[in-house]
Order: C-alpha cells, then structure tokens, then sequence
C-alpha cells in the first residue's frame, strides 16, 4: 500500500485490474477491496510518471515580439493621422503676386504644327471583292470595255409591263450595314453582269445576276453602275418604278434625281397629244396692222 510511488488514482484502479486478470483474479473484487482499504480523498490528480513539464521558452518571446511590432505599427499610422489632420493649410500666394503674374501675360500667336494623319481606324476601308467572282463570271475584267450591243437585240422596254413597286424575287444584295443606303435599288429583269465602280475606280460590288435578284445601292459618291445590258436592269427609287437603266454605264446619283425618269429610254408606249390652245390665247391683232399701214400710205 506504498501508495506515493504509484500515480494517482485511476491510473492505480487500472493497474490492479491488470495485474488481477494477469493473476487469474477477479478484479472487480481486488478492484472493490483497494476502495474500501483506501477510501476516496479530496486530492488534485498528479501527473502520470514519466511525462516531464517541458515548454519551449522560444515560444513566448517569439510571440511578445510579434505583438510588440504589430503595436508599434498601428501607433505610428495613428500618429501620423494626427499629425496630417492638424497640420494648417499650405499659405496662398498673395494677391498682389498674382495680379503681376497675370499682367506679365502677353497675347501673341500660337504656332501650330502641321496637321497630323489619320489614325488607321477612320480611313477608308478596302472595297470588297467577293471570293470566286471572277471565276464564276468566266474572269469577268472590271476595267474592259463593255461588250458590243447585238444587233437583233430590242431597243425598247415596254415600260407598262414592269412592276409599278419593288418586290423581292430571288437575293437582296447591299454594301453591309456599315454603308448608308440610298432610295435608289435595281432588279435584274434577265440574267445580268453588275459591277459598281467608286469614283477613284475601285470595284465596290461585283456579281453575276440572275432574274430576280436585285441590288441596293449605297448613298456613296461617285457611284457607277456599270451593267452588261442596261434594259435588263429595272429601277426603283423608294420603292416605286422608274423604267430600266439609260445605258451601262451611269451615276447611281443621277438615278434618285427627279430627272431620272426622263433620261430613261423611250418605250412603245401611246402619248395622247395636248389639246390645242383656246381661241382667246391666239394673237388676234396679226390682221388688223396690214390695212392699217395700207390707209397710212394714201394719207
């Protein structure tokens, strides 16, 4: 019952069960009698032997020192708040400083340098080209002549066979939605070559037509409109029919002009000739001056 050299009790309630069940024992009953030979006391329990109280004293000066800094830190952003906020404004010049500062102002001329370029994002994109054109047109060249007109080909349109209004047949073709539109669109009446040429002679649009199919002309100038047959190629200008196209070659700004219509070639159609003047718009005194340089004479 040397019971110093021992830990405290729990751990001694166990090793006397253990040595019981080592011994063959019952050790509920060794375990009953060590209670009632040593009953309960009210003493704090002792550390088990051979788990020494070790602390690194590293560990707490590691940590005053963090604390230290991260104090000294936030002191000196409070003080140097505090010395900003009631520091006085800077001093204003003097008035009378600026008044002669001012009056030492002179007017004279500003040089200014050469204009300066274009950035690259406003000029004028290349006109497009569509891929395989050329080969579908039988390598159509922009720049030749247009071709003969046959001899047994009509020369008239009867005008009254086209479609008052524009409607859509076959493709609807334009210059993209970056190109302002103008009221001015043609519609092949035939299968027919269209090439549209800007004022410096580049090619804007190309293609092969076929019948129905027709073109929306962009609000550009110096337009033309070069076309394989002009009396395949119908106008239409806000949508409402102005005849076929004078010739293969033609402004599309003269085709929105009022006088468009008159340019148009002449078609087999009737006139009925204006009524004749009335008889009050004659000039009636044509007569009466012959007798009266005739009675003149004998006088």
């Amino acid at each position: 019952m040397r019971l110093d050299a021992l830990p405290s009790r729990p751990f001694t309630i166990g090793y006397i069960r253990a040595y019981a069940l080592a011994l063959g024992l019952d050790p509920d009953a060794a375990v009953d009698r060590f209670k009632a030979e040593e009953p309960v006391l009210d003493e704090p329990l002792r550390n088990p032997i051979g788990v020494p109280d070790e602390r690194d004293p590293r560990v707490a000066a590691f940590m005053i020192g963090a604390v230290a800094i991260i104090a000294a830190i936030i002191f000196w952003n409070v003080a140097q708040r505090s010395m900003k906020a009631g520091a006085p404004p800077p001093p204003l010049a003097p008035q009378a400083f600026v008044d002669k500062a001012l009056r030492g102002i002179k007017p004279a001329e500003v040089q200014l340098g050469a204009p300066l370029p274009a950035p690259v994002e406003s000029t004028t994109p290349p006109p497009y080209e569509t891929p395989g054109l050329a080969a579908a047109m039988g390598k159509l060249d922009p720049n030749a002549p247009p071709r003969p007109k046959p001899a047994n080909e009509p020369s008239a349109v009867d005008l009254a066979a086209l479609p008052p209004t524009f409607q859509v047949k076959g493709k609807v073709y334009d210059a993209g939605p970056s190109q302002p539109l103008s009221p001015v669109t043609i519609q092949a009446l035939k299968p027919a070559s269209l090439i549209v040429r800007g004022a410096d002679g580049s090619v804007y649009f190309a293609r092969q037509l076929s019948a129905g199919d027709a073109y929306k002309v962009p609000n550009l100038a110096g337009l033309t409109l070069d076309v394989s047959e002009p009396h395949d190629i119908q106008v239409f200008v806000y949508g409402q029919s102005k005849g076929v196209l004078p010739a293969a070659q033609v402004l599309a700004a003269k085709l929105a002009a009022p006088a468009a219509t008159a340019a148009a070639p002449s078609a087999p159609i009737r006139i009925t000739p204006p009524m004749p003047p009335p008889a009050a718009a004659k000039p009636a005194p044509a007569k009466p001056e012959a007798p009266k340089a005739a009675t003149s004479k004998p006088t």
